[in-house]
């Protein structure tokens, strides 16, 4: 069961485990784009390129599709970035349902850990394979594996290393689960002495970088949010009142103190700087609105920055 790109590795582990694949669970194909045209998720893509039977339930409670589940009798059922099951369908199985979730448990419960570990500067992260229980990730822990987190490392960069370990973890799971010497971690007794920090929905004020920031909170909300959604600075430029929005997907830390918050610093050919609380920001990869992402050399070659402009 499962939705995105990151959820298609652990698949096709699973295919090329050799193991029984009983059907794949993702959602309703969706129309998307300027044509509307009817998209199908990256784990439908994979399956019917490797003849897996589908399954697209619109409701998780629905009658007919439990009746269809049921059919397939599966043995166990592994979700990775799905949606929340209901009791119906996850103790479904003989063998229960996992979950693989890409933190720590408990820490970083939630729908994007993998930006909020990188948003809150942290320096380590991992995976974890539990079993489904009521409350969103909070079942007994299987396997947990830890990584570090590269400085520089955007959230983009650790997706793409975490979806390739993952497999491996699940895998590693299934096998653990399959000799039946499963030692199960509840989570309650896991709690750090610090508190537990969560990873909810990411919105469109999460990315939003003010002038104020701390330039290393800013830095990371930059990493955390490459490429998508992106965070993301209005610039004001003062004689016109005119607004620019651009989305920062790369930038490094200028450490210089001596420029107030929302001050601009460029040299309309090869750098711009914006500045934020104790330092700048130096963008080097960004998108104006209505324009594609661009390199900053390229990005100056088309818009000239005035000393009229400064951070909202």
């Amino acid at each position: 069961m499962g939705t995105p790109e990151f959820a298609v590795p652990v698949l096709d582990a699973l295919v090329k485990e050799g193991l029984d694949i009983a059907g794949v669970v993702t959602v309703p194909d969706k129309p998307a784009g300027r044509g509307q045209k009817q998209m199908q998720s990256a784990v439908k893509k994979y399956a019917l390129e490797h003849g897996l039977k589908v399954l697209q339930p619109a409701n998780l409670k629905d009658p007919q599709w439990l009746a269809e589940l049921q059919a397939l009798q599966a043995n166990l059922q592994v979700v990775v970035a799905f949606r929340m099951l209901p009791e119906s369908v996850w103790k479904m199985p003989a063998l229960g349902t996992i979950n693989l979730h890409a933190s720590l448990l408990p820490q970083y419960r939630g729908a994007a850990p993998i930006n909020w570990v990188v948003i809150n500067g942290e320096t380590e992260t991992g995976l974890t394979t539990f079993f489904l229980q009521h409350e969103i990730d909070t079942g007994s822990v299987i396997h947990q594996q830890k990584m570090a987190i590269a400085p520089g490392e955007t959230a983009g960069e650790l997706h793409d290393r975490m979806m390739k370990e993952g497999a491996v973890l699940v895998l590693k799971t299934l096998h653990t689960i399959e000799t039946g010497n499963v030692d199960l971690k509840p989570q309650n007794e896991m709690l750090p002495g610090s508190a537990l920090k969560s990873a909810p929905k990411l919105s469109k004020e999460t990315g939003l970088l003010k002038k104020e920031l701390p330039v290393m909170q800013a830095y990371n909300l930059v990493r955390g949010l490459s490429p998508y959604p992106a965070a993301v600075v209005t610039l004001k430029e003062a004689s016109t009142g005119r607004l620019l929005n651009i989305k920062v997907f790369k930038a490094s830390i200028d450490a210089d103190s001596g420029h107030f918050p929302g001050e601009i610093i460029c040299d309309n050919k090869t750098f711009l700087k914006l500045c934020f609380t104790g330092g700048c920001l130096s963008v080097t990869d960004l998108q104006a609105a209505g324009k594609n992402r661009m390199a900053i050399k390229d990005f100056l070659n088309g818009f000239k920055i005035t000393g009229t402009w400064s951070l909202t």
